[in-house]
């Protein structure tokens, strides 16, 4: 099985892209997903992220209030690293069980795990493949300005907090530029869909 990341700063369109990707039959993993797994209620995760930053961090049903912990982290790089140290080894451990599992079942499959911080963690020195999606920055602002309903200013702060995107370019194996739209980025993913099924068989044909 081909092991993929797929990563990019903050709205950029990784969330439709891996869509895409699960159209054309990939197995998708949504690593925000495993990330409110490990800070589930009663959890290891969540019992260490509340050691670290404290009881103000749940909400009234003792669950993770993600939005005050993210306000927290945002601003502040120190707490930031604290928290993705907590946090990074948890959902890498998770990423690859469900992996493990997958491959088992689809030995011939590509599995993709989509996720924000795939360079900053390290997790992606673990697959076989590496997929930036990127677009211009004025574009990524409108976007999250219009997701999130935040300001510029607030926007322009949280694009900030992440590694640059041309760095996270660096580092990629393919490259989808989701400037243009929808049907541009799906034609661009389709594109990098073909050449992930000719690397998949490039890897069976070493193992055997």
């Amino acid at each position: 099985m081909l092991r993929v990341g797929l990563t990019g700063s903050i709205a950029v369109g990784k969330s439709f892209v891996a869509t895409v990707f699960a159209e054309l039959g990939c197995l998708v993993m949504d690593a925000d997903g495993v990330a409110r797994e490990v800070v589930a209620p009663n959890s290891l995760g969540l019992r260490a992220v509340v050691e670290s930053f404290g009881e103000e961090v749940l909400g009234a049903d003792g669950s993770l209030d993600r939005n005050r912990l993210g306000r927290l982290v945002f601003s502040d790089n120190d707490k930031r690293e604290l928290l993705n140290s907590i946090l990074h080894p948890l959902i890498i451990s998770a990423q690859d069980a469900q992996l493990n599992s997958w491959a088992k079942e689809h030995p011939r499959g590509i599995a993709i795990i989509e996720a924000a911080l795939m360079i900053e963690s390290g997790g992606y020195r673990r697959l076989d493949k590496l997929i930036v999606v990127h677009c211009r920055p004025e574009i990524q602002l409108a976007r999250l300005m219009n997701r999130n309903r935040i300001a510029q200013r607030e926007a322009e702060s949280r694009t900030l907090a992440q590694m640059p995107q041309e760095k996270k370019k660096s580092y990629a194996d393919y490259l989808i530029d989701s400037s243009l739209g929808r049907d541009d980025t799906r034609q661009q993913t389709e594109d990098v869909y073909r050449r992930l099924l000719e690397a998949e068989k490039s890897l069976d044909e070493k193992k055997n």
